[in-house]
């Protein structure tokens, strides 16, 4: 007896993904700790960056948590079938100021596009591009980040 096939969760049906665009999360608001800057940096091998200016590779987190998600929330959103069936397509950040240590910024996203896929060999997944926008305390757009993932689909 197959017991993996006894387990497969099944494909979501194509309407439950594509309903997903539009979804909004909760929103609120993040403060970058010196502390935190200071791991994140050396964990890159830089330096820190001077007058107290963040590390860009925040922008890994900050939005996603500052939003009030997680990243399980969002493989839960898409149904994603394991922690192994995400794969990237991209992660495209844009900064409009240099984020400060130690400044409340608040936080707003939701998924942009949600549409079922098939790659060349004719394999389902399903495509859903998260937005995050982070505002300064005046209200002024300070970055934005776009994370496309494709959820693989097991159909055999």
């Amino acid at each position: 007896m197959n017991t993996t096939a006894m387990h497969k969760k099944p494909v979501p049906a194509e309407a439950d993904i594509t309903r997903l665009a539009g979804h909004r999360f909760p929103g609120g608001t993040y403060t970058v700790a010196h502390w935190e800057n200071f791991l994140l940096t050396e964990c890159t091998g830089a330096e820190l960056l001077p007058d107290g200016q963040v590390h860009p590779v925040a922008l890994f987190h900050l939005p996603i948590i500052g939003a009030g998600t997680s990243i399980a929330e969002m493989f839960d959103l898409g149904q994603a079938e394991s922690d192994l069936s995400i794969m990237i397509e991209s992660y495209d950040w844009e900064m409009f100021q240099p984020l400060r240590e130690e400044t409340r910024y608040s936080v707003s996203g939701g998924i942009t596009s949600a549409q079922r896929c098939k790659n060349p060999e004719g394999k389902l997944y399903d495509r859903i591009a998260f937005c995050f926008e982070v505002h300064d305390p005046r209200g002024t757009l300070a970055a934005r980040t776009t994370i496309t993932w494709h959820y693989t689909r097991d159909t055999l």
